[in-house]
């Protein structure tokens, strides 16, 4: 497997005097043959500007840097998770820092590029080949004119499905699975990687506007109630890549939740969130809450709160909302931000144990983080690599201790939670 670089402008070589290497933590490392995967549809390459690519000379078998041009990373599309960052030291005083996405190793070997990665969901949902563009078009317009005057529709119709290309909202146009509700225009934390607004003076940007507005009851209802009536494996999701915290706005989502309910009893109601208040939750699951997703870049309170930077709630917040969810026999799952060399050390790796035993949850969803490696590590104050265990060793060893938990990328529909995990699915 021979590393990738990028002449600056826009073309990929290989350099056949480098093996592929991936990186964990700060340390560059080598990767076992069985960790690497093909390409899957849907994933980029990107150049890594003001960066130099590290890999083992072919000649020597000592570690160097590829002078040839800027290291590449894979970006890899849902359902996979990352096993290995991508291994380069930044030579360039001035080189920018990387947009909120994902860096996975990346390689290319026999005409064939490979990342280190593996597919950890089997549900198709966000498939890149699923899409039909013109059907896409087609079908959004016709949701605009269905529901003309409802702004949450114009929302996801115009902003996230036409102008983000957000696949959520792409299959909500298309009337099928998880249909988003983005609720809350303002948040209760301060993310260093928030998705959806950055300070103007931090050295990055947004990937996405945020909501501008406060969505009535009888919007939400208005396009959810058709959506669980009719789509296969339906789920309501609150809270999405494009709002704050949707826990500021649990009384509105209290009265959705309980308006769509009148309706129909079809489908999951989900809430997507940072947990911050268990007292809302238990609001949320009286009025019918089914699952709970909340997300987190550590289990280890410290690194959790220089990260999340949290306004008016406490870690222990987030434990008691996983327990609320689980204590009314609902489906509780953690949105477990993958980085390598961090998420795989031993005292993350208790910290989760404890996690799990303390809560009782169902499922960790395994996503990769989308941020810039050196600049997180740099502001969560980690000046070298701890031990580590791999990614994979780790699941393993979360598996054997806790069988019970499932492995995946998405909130799983009522027919998945209740019925055959194995089969119940979009496929």
């Amino acid at each position: 497997m021979y590393i990738l670089y990028s002449d600056g402008n826009g073309n990929i070589f290989e350099d056949t005097s480098l093996y592929a290497v991936g990186r964990a933590g700060w340390d560059a490392v080598p990767v076992e043959e069985g960790d690497w995967i093909e390409l899957p549809e849907g994933g980029n390459l990107y150049e890594l500007p003001g960066r130099r690519g590290i890999g083992i000379d072919v000649n020597t078998g000592e570690m160097r840097l590829c002078d040839k041009g800027w290291a590449v990373a894979a970006f890899i599309p849902p359902a996979h998770t990352g096993l290995y960052l991508a291994a380069y030291e930044t030579t360039e005083d001035n080189a920018p820092t990387l947009p909120l996405f994902c860096y996975t190793a990346a390689g290319f070997r026999e005409g064939k590029f490979y990342v280190c990665a593996m597919r950890i969901e089997r549900d198709i949902r966000q498939e890149c080949a699923g899409y039909d563009e013109e059907k896409i078009q087609q079908r959004s317009l016709d949701l605009l004119k269905h529901y003309p005057d409802n702004r949450l529709v114009k929302h996801l119709m115009e902003n996230c499905c036409n102008t983000y290309h957000c696949p959520a909202a792409r299959n909500l146009s298309l009337g099928r699975w998880e249909c988003p509700v983005p609720m809350s225009p303002a948040c209760n934390a301060n993310c260093i990687g928030c998705i959806s607004f950055q300070p103007e003076e931090e050295t990055i940007i947004a990937t996405q506007d945020r909501l501008t507005f406060k969505p009535l009851v009888a919007e939400v209802a208005e396009f959810t109630v058709p959506h669980l009536l009719q789509a296969p494996y339906p789920v309501v999701s609150f809270g999405q890549g494009c709002e704050g915290e949707p826990l500021l706005m649990w009384e509105a989502i209290r009265d959705s939740i309980i308006e769509m309910r009148r309706h129909t009893a079809n489908g999951s109601i989900n809430i997507n969130t940072n947990g911050s208040k268990p007292d809302a939750v238990k609001v949320l699951c009286d009025a019918g809450l089914n699952s709970i997703r909340v997300s987190l870049n550590s289990a280890q309170e410290h690194i959790y709160t220089a990260y999340y930077r949290p306004n008016n709630y406490e870690f222990e917040d987030i434990v008691e909302s996983l327990k609320v969810v689980r204590s009314y026999g609902g489906w509780a799952s953690i949105n477990y931000f993958v980085f390598p060399g961090m998420t795989d050390t031993e005292a993350e790796y208790d910290a989760l144990r404890k996690l799990i035993a303390d809560t009782d949850i169902n499922m960790i969803q395994w996503r990769n983080f989308n941020i810039d490696p050196d600049w997180y590590l740099g502001l969560m104050g980690v000046a070298e690599t701890q031990p580590f265990m791999g990614i994979k060793n780790l699941m393993e060893a979360i598996h054997e201790e806790f069988p019970q938990i499932k492995f995946g990328y998405y909130n799983p529909p009522i027919e998945r939670i209740r019925g055959n995990y194995e089969l119940d699915f979009a496929h």
